[in-house]
């Protein structure tokens, strides 16, 4: 099914038969994957007793609790309610869905111990583009991705320099496949969050940041749309499905 869709006054057209997910499921395993030195994601039946609610125990319905922390266990998009005194949801800030949304593949660069995404290395990727959402692939870009256990792993972060130069051009959405924008230990200075989110100045509170996807090696670099779908949590993040759509023309 094509569908046309206006941008700037310009009309794009996508297969909505064809998107390309870019979320990483979640599964009550320790193969998931997971960060911030927690157990992994658990997803069990209701017990009252000895009944068990699930068809394989002799229930007629399978009725699970899933416990989980968004952050730690999977796509997750978070707002600046991540870290602010007052309470935001991502429900309530992000109120549109379709974006048009750069991917681009970037190769960390060393940094003192750590490993980095440089503003330069941002500047070379963009160029002029103007986009309302970026998506970062680092590399090496390998299936390991979506079990790693990241915890002290010390992984590739973006400097506070980087993320202003995405504020200054416009992005509202910021998309990469690792734990966090930000060093794992960074003595809670949140830098690169703090800047994304402005929290100096004007609160950016339509903004977004997803963390832990996985853009495929197959999936060239270049302008789609972004689908960025979230469960409706009352909470400063929720697990997500960023969705692409390759343009047509």
């Amino acid at each position: 099914m094509i569908a046309t869709i206006q941008y700037n006054s310009k009309k794009r057209k996508i297969d909505l038969s064809k998107p390309i997910d870019i979320s990483i499921p979640m599964r009550a395993s320790k193969k998931n994957v997971n960060a911030w030195y927690i157990k992994e994601p658990k997803i069990e039946p209701e017990k009252d007793g000895e009944w068990i609610a699930s068809v394989a125990k002799g229930a007629s319905i399978n009725f699970n609790n899933i416990y989980f922390n968004p952050h730690a266990h999977g796509t997750h998009t978070e707002c600046a309610g991540h870290i602010t005194d007052k309470v935001h949801s991502i429900n309530q800030n992000l109120k549109q869905f379709f974006f048009l949304a750069e991917v681009i593949t970037v190769a960390p660069e060393n940094y003192l111990k750590d490993k980095v995404i440089s503003k330069k290395q941002l500047q070379f990727a963009l160029g002029n583009k103007k986009r309302d959402a970026v998506i970062i692939r680092t590399i090496p870009n390998t299936k390991e991705k979506l079990s790693r256990q990241y915890s002290n792993t010390n992984w590739t972060y973006l400097l506070e320099e980087t993320v202003d130069l995405l504020v200054k051009k416009g992005v509202k959405h910021l998309l990469i496949d690792l734990p966090s924008i930000d060093r794992e230990r960074d003595g809670g200075e949140l830098r690169g969050h703090n800047a994304f989110w402005n929290t100096k100045g004007k609160l950016r509170l339509d903004a977004t940041i997803t963390e832990f996807i996985f853009v495929p090696n197959n999936v060239e670099d270049g302008t789609y749309f972004l689908n960025l779908q979230i469960a409706p949590f009352e909470n400063d993040a929720t697990p997500s499905k960023p969705i692409l759509y390759k343009i047509e023309d």
